[in-house]
């Protein structure tokens, strides 16, 4: 049987882009194709794969801006074509609209938010994409029910992606957690001037993300540090808004984030996240996270246990949640004991499952039936 991936885009580091790691580890040889693809922005993994991306891959632009191709990403994925018995589609936006010979699967990361949410998504200006897409998001919208409407199985990252997919598409579909790939035994890199025990950040820097609300959050307490992982457009805004105990560190290899997280005092994770894979990571640690009691946070922070929820993506609330679990007695073992769960094995063995019974074959060994959410 043959699998080709199909993925929206590979030009930044995200859970995504790890989640796809995972699934081309458990699918060896499959090729992997993607809109636009930036290797030095990207893990760097992705170089030992086939990779093949589209021919908007060529324009200078879109490597400066991955997201202006956005608005072209129907037409482009409409447009591909694949000799597979099975595509497995990566979405969170666009990659679901390519066309199938055979069976299609789709890993749903989250239904688009450009065109279902853009009240969240499309509120960090007037970029010619952003305007693109609010303007069309009518007619973007019945593309992308359409293109949902074709798919053979669905595969959900979280009980909110999943009530979110019943919801749009009236469709069901599986609940398949994403595999924590960050591991604790690599190497690890301190990070100079760094002391232990700040709070610390794991984000791309978007404004639906909320990293502006714990800025906001330790402004208010300047004895507190606060450090922040990732990149975005909304970085030069959130640097003004920062006071000197908070330090951007920008796009950090592994081996200085397995450092962070050991070192750090609590994961702040405000964002309102589909699955929210960084609580799996501090877990690893033994790290506990204040977390926005919303989507799949639910699913990854057990409140008392692994982490305690603020209600709101606000300074205060934040405050508060973060005394709260600066004021707890927390298990380490049983932190870390959460995080175990969430492997790479299970998420592999579930999806070359679903792949067989797609694909035609009917004796699969099946580990859960059908629909059956499967929790890690």
């Amino acid at each position: 049987m043959r699998v080709e991936i199909v993925h929206d885009h590979l030009a930044q580091r995200g859970g995504a882009e790890r989640v796809v790691l995972s699934i081309a580890g458990a699918l060896p040889g499959a090729p992997l194709h993607t809109l636009v693809y930036r290797p030095e922005a990207t893990y760097p993994e992705y170089r030992h794969l086939d990779v093949r991306p589209s021919v908007l891959d060529r324009v200078p632009a879109l490597h400066r801006n991955h997201r202006l191709a956005l608005p072209l990403a129907p037409t482009v994925f409409g447009r591909l074509r694949t000799a597979a018995d099975v595509l497995l589609c990566s979405s969170s936006g666009w990659a679901h609209g390519a066309p199938a010979a055979g069976a299609k699967v789709v890993y749903c990361h989250s239904p688009n938010r450009w065109i279902h949410s853009p009240h969240r998504y499309l509120a960090q200006g007037r970029s010619p994409a952003r305007l693109v897409l609010s303007l069309g998001s009518g007619s973007l919208q019945r593309w992308d029910r359409a293109a949902m409407a074709g798919v053979t199985t669905l595969l959900a990252n979280s009980h909110r992606t999943r009530d979110e997919i019943r919801r749009l598409y009236d469709r069901d579909s599986e609940v398949l957690f994403p595999p924590c790939t960050l591991t604790r035994t690599g190497a690890q890199r301190p990070v100079p001037g760094l002391e232990s025990g700040y709070l610390l950040v794991v984000s791309r820097l978007l404004a639906y993300k909320n990293v502006d609300a714990v800025v906001h959050a330790v402004a208010r307490t300047p004895d507190d540090r606060l450090v922040v992982v990732g990149v975005g457009p909304d970085a030069t805004r959130l640097q003004a808004l920062a006071g000197s105990n908070v330090r951007f560190l920008g796009s950090v290899d592994d081996a200085s984030l397995r450092w962070l997280y050991t070192h750090a005092r609590l994961l702040v994770a405000p964002a309102y996240e589909d699955f929210g894979l960084t609580p799996i990571e501090a877990e690893l640690f033994g790290r506990p996270t204040v977390a926005l009691r919303s989507g799949g946070y639910l699913d990854t922070v057990l409140d008392g246990r692994t982490g305690v929820f603020f209600d709101a993506p606000q300074a205060e609330h934040i405050r508060t949640a973060v005394a709260e679990a600066d004021g707890h007695s927390w298990d380490t073992r049983a932190i870390e004991a959460h995080a175990a769960a969430f492997g790479e094995r299970r998420f592999a063995e579930r999806l070359r499952e679903v792949l067989s019974v797609a694909g035609g074959d009917s004796h699969p060994p099946l580990a859960a039936r059908p629909g059956t959410p499967v929790e890690a």
